[in-house]
Order: structure tokens, then sequence, then C-alpha cells
């Protein structure tokens, strides 16, 4: 069976780990934790005529006193770049994040995910911001962790971009 990496990125308290958790054990927790260093989760998922194991690599959430280590992406097929919807500032350090990471393995299939669009009347993102991400033939995803709204068709989306490639 095939296996693929992905590697959550993003900013610190974006969502990452709740992401995951949600897609693979459809649960949510209020409860934050800080990721420490990196959580590997699997799940399968089925592509027209295949079957393709996903690796799922959680890295922890980048912050102004912890880089993230680029060495973690090594091997990854592609990422999900995590932007928390009611953080701007977190929208600045996706697009740090996603340079280096290009700058590290290349140019690999990746979906921006602006998450917490439960929180919608906080958000801080407006949408000429976003049509302009969408203007460099982004793939940008809105998702809500908590409800579980995106959270499956991003990842089936990324796998299917990865198996295209």
């Amino acid at each position: 069976m095939l296996q693929k990496k992905i590697c959550m990125v993003g900013a610190f308290a974006t969502g990452k780990t709740s992401l995951v958790a949600r897609y693979v054990s459809s649960i949510f927790s209020e409860n934050y934790h800080t990721t420490v260093g990196v959580k590997i989760d699997k799940k399968t998922v089925n592509l027209e005529d295949r079957t393709i194991n996903l690796i799922l690599w959680d890295l922890y959430g980048e912050d102004e006193f912890q880089k993230v280590r680029m060495s973690y992406l090594r091997g990854s097929s592609g990422y999900l770049l995590v932007v928390d919807g009611t953080r701007k500032n977190t929208l600045e350090k996706a697009f740090d994040l996603q340079t280096r990471v290009e700058e590290t393995i290349g140019n690999v299939p990746f979906i921006m995910i602006l998450n917490k669009w439960d929180l919608k009347d906080e958000w801080e993102i407006d949408p000429v911001e976003i049509d302009a991400i969408k203007q460099k033939n982004w793939i940008v995803m809105k998702t809500s962790a908590k409800h579980g709204i995106g959270v499956a068709e991003v990842f089936q989306t990324l796998a299917e971009k990865i198996m295209a490639g």
C-alpha cells in the first residue's frame, strides 16, 4: 500500500493538532495542548482505484521563541499550511513558513487552511486577502476542527493533488 507523508505547518495555536484529531478520530477537545516536537498519526484514504496511507506529521507550532525544524519535513509528499482566521498574524507566519518549506523540500502540493471558521464573527482575515492568496494559484479552504466543517475535504483534496502530481 502506498504511504504519503503530510506535514501540518503553522503558527502555534492555529488548530493543527485539533484538525488531525478531528480527521483521524472524529474528536475535538476544548483543552489546548502544546505539541512538543512532532506527533505522528495515520489515516487511510481511498482515491478512485487506490488506497493510500496518509502519515500525518503534526509539527509543533512556530512562535517567536521556536522555529519549526525544517528537517521534519524531509520526505513529505505535501503539507497543510494552517492559519487561525481569528489571528491575522498567523497568516503572515504562514507566508514565511511556506517560503521556508519550499526552500527545504521544493515545490510539493499544499493547501492553506483558514481554520476556526466556526468563529467567523471574530475573523481578522478579510475576503480581499483571501482572494489575493487565491491569485497566487494557492488552494485555500476554510475549516472548523471544532465542528468538523471542511476537515475531511482538506485531507482528501491534498491526497488527490499528491497523487495527480
